[in-house]
């Protein structure tokens, strides 16, 4: 029995139970040795002019034997001679993959070898009591055995094998309790872990798998026949070798290979999404760094998108081999609806379960946020109908990329965001709003409400639309927070129309001292200021605000309890041309409860078309039926 070349117990110990958090990894990691074994002789192949090497001859295969719990991963790679059987696993955290990436040169030097650490083979130890390693390298006549136990340490001892390569074979732990090893001895279990973490190695992983055949008794029906005494089925389990990975990712393919649909079916069945996307985004760069993508932007909202349960993030290859499955640090917040994956040589932790945060994943999330804006404002501009589609869905997390960011994303994200026209009902952007501005409009006007419907019943809109300019409807609570942050666009300020009077230069009397003096009696602490207005037309009232708070930003932060104080400094605007301003002043002195009970209706119904909530609806009503008695 040889130790290990390091303090063994303890590293051995480390590795097995603080490095990796996941036991169904080891899978992963023997696969990936078994296909950098082979990528290592293929490359010896092809640099040493050795004949009767392809790629068809390559292989990986994996067996179980449910009776001796034995699992099973063998290669016809390069294999390993004694010396480097010694090297390679009994000194924990020594790489020859790392060696031999280092030292590749010449034309075939891009041949991907993931294992970089040498830490990967011990993962088997997380399930396994007992590991061995079979091998037979490449032109030598030995073939020697590594066994282990874990950290007592190791034997290497002389054995036979016919074929170059290697065979590792996991004598998996007891059962107890919960901790059930055995379900890696199952068909649907390995194909699942395959399928998971090894689709894409280049190579076949191939396995004996069970299947049914069936004996059919003939007769003259031509197998129509559904009398059973005629025609029996009889199924029969029979084994069967099957590839169990694609090997060749649908990111990696060209055009011409690609068959019609297959993009979609790939998102479909990997993100569980019975809908085709809405759009597919496939990119890739060289140079500073490399990387492919395929990206996709869902037709749908996912059902726990606005929750808090909903993880960002794509799915992250690195030589064929998932890394992780939602690497959130490849999207920025506000394209955290996008879906799909990332394949690039990325630096890995020493567990390769997780990425280093480094300049080189910065630089493909840099990459994929241009490329990502590129795309939403083509469609933006040449498939308005598509862009709509999307925006309903996913547009709020634009705003509040914005508005999260103190607005330091508004360069990339200010002419993705569209409002609907009070003119139109139709998405406009910024940009075109801008383009159209009528003669002599010097600022963007919107005005807030549930619905644009709403908003266009409001008061102030008509007046602004019947002048010739147009209102954006902001119907989101996130949406004037995110104009006040941008505060400009070019050289045009944002106004909510509660500010503007819509006149022709025509200025509002001064109002009636003694009707204000009460007014602001008897609405003491609500309002801070009545005055008359010329841009009401024929509603009677307004409620608008003064000061940086709006009358919507109150009702949105009156919702959150750290902002149930924020109270904007309300002004009650009457139109100076309606019949009840003459009521106000007749009554002022001669009528002191009617009076009164016209302001109290006044104000409710200023509070109800600004959407506020009545502060006593039973009062205002009991008002309402004393004036109309």
């Amino acid at each position: 029995m040889k130790q290990f070349k390091t303090e063994s117990k303890r590293m051995l110990d480390l590795m097995i139970n603080s490095i990796y958090t996941n036991r169904e990894i080891f899978l992963r990691e023997l696969l990936s040795n078994s296909s950098d074994a082979i990528d290592k002789l293929y490359y010896k192949s092809l640099t040493e002019g050795l004949s009767g090497f392809t790629r068809d001859d390559f292989a990986i295969n994996i067996s179980v034997d449910e009776q001796a719990r034995t699992l099973t991963v063998s290669d016809n790679g390069i294999g390993m001679t004694k010396d480097e059987l010694e090297n390679n696993l009994g000194t924990i955290a020594k790489s020859g993959s790392h060696d031999f990436k280092e030292n590749k040169t010449g034309e075939n030097a891009d041949i991907d070898i993931i294992g970089q650490f040498g830490v990967g083979f011990y993962s088997a130890f997380m399930v396994a009591k007992k590991v061995e390693v079979l091998s037979k390298a490449f032109g030598a006549k030995e073939t020697y055995l590594w066994s282990s136990c874990g950290t007592e340490g190791y034997t290497v001892e002389s054995a036979e094998k016919d074929a170059v390569g290697t065979t590792i074979t996991l004598y998996l732990k007891d059962d107890e309790g919960e901790e059930s090893f055995g379900e890696f001895l199952r068909e649907y279990k390995i194909r699942e872990l395959v399928k998971k973490y090894s689709d894409y190695i280049r190579y076949p992983i191939k396995m004996l798998v069970t299947t049914y055949e069936y004996d059919d008794v003939e007769c003259d029906c031509q197998g129509e026949c559904t009398n059973e005494e005629h025609h029996h089925h009889t199924p029969k389990q029979v084994k069967k070798e099957q590839t169990l990975n694609s090997m060749t990712p649908v990111w990696r393919k060209t055009k011409a290979e690609l068959s019609d649909g297959e993009q979609e079916k790939f998102y479909k069945e990997e993100f569980y999404d019975p809908q085709d996307p809405l759009k597919v985004i496939a990119t890739s760069a060289e140079g500073a760094v490399d990387y492919k993508a395929l990206l996709f932007i869902p037709k749908t909202i996912p059902y726990n998108y606005y929750t808090k349960t909903y993880e960002k993030g794509l799915k992250l290859y690195t030589a064929g081999v998932m890394i992780t499955d939602k690497c959130a640090d490849l999207l920025p917040d506000y394209f955290n609806f996008v879906k799909g994956v990332v394949d690039s040589e990325v630096t890995l932790n020493i567990s390769r379960e997780t990425v280093q945060h480094n300049r080189q994943l910065k630089a493909i999330a840099a990459s994929l946020e241009k490329k990502i804006k590129k795309e939403l404002a083509s469609m933006l501009e040449n498939d308005r109908e598509t862009y709509t589609e999307f925006f309903d869905n996913f547009g709020l997390s634009l705003k509040y990329g914005i508005y999260t960011s103190w607005g330091a994303n508004k360069d990339v994200l200010l002419d993705l965001i569209v409002f609907k026209s009070a003119k139109t009902g139709k998405y406009v952007s910024l940009k075109e709003y801008a383009d159209a501005l009528s003669v002599g409009q010097k600022a963007i006007y919107y005005a807030c409400g549930k619905s644009v419907e709403a908003i266009k019943a409001q008061p102030k809109v008509d007046c602004a639309i019947e002048k010739g300019f147009d209102v954006l409807c902001l119907t989101e609570e996130v949406d004037e927070f995110c104009l006040k942050l941008l505060a400009k666009y070019n050289d045009l300020e944002f106004k909510s129309v509660e500010s503007e009077d819509f006149t022709d230069g025509q200025v509002a009397p001064e109002i009636d001292k003694a009707v204000s003096d009460k007014i602001l009696e008897i609405l003491k602490g609500k309002i801070v200021e009545v005055k008359l207005s010329q841009s009401l037309k024929n509603h009677p009232v307004s409620l608008t605000s003064k000061g940086d708070l709006t009358i919507e930003m109150e009702k949105v932060l009156s919702k959150i309890p750290s902002g149930q104080g924020a109270v904007a400094e309300k002004v009650l605007e009457i139109n100076a041309n309606h019949k009840v301003y003459n009521k106000l002043i007749e009554t002022v002195s001669t009528n002191e409860q009617t009076f009164e009970s016209l302001v109290k209706v006044l104000y409710g119904q200023a509070r109800l078309i600004c959407g506020l909530e009545i502060d006593d609806v039973t009062e205002l009503t009991d008002t309402i039926f004393e004036l109309i008695g």
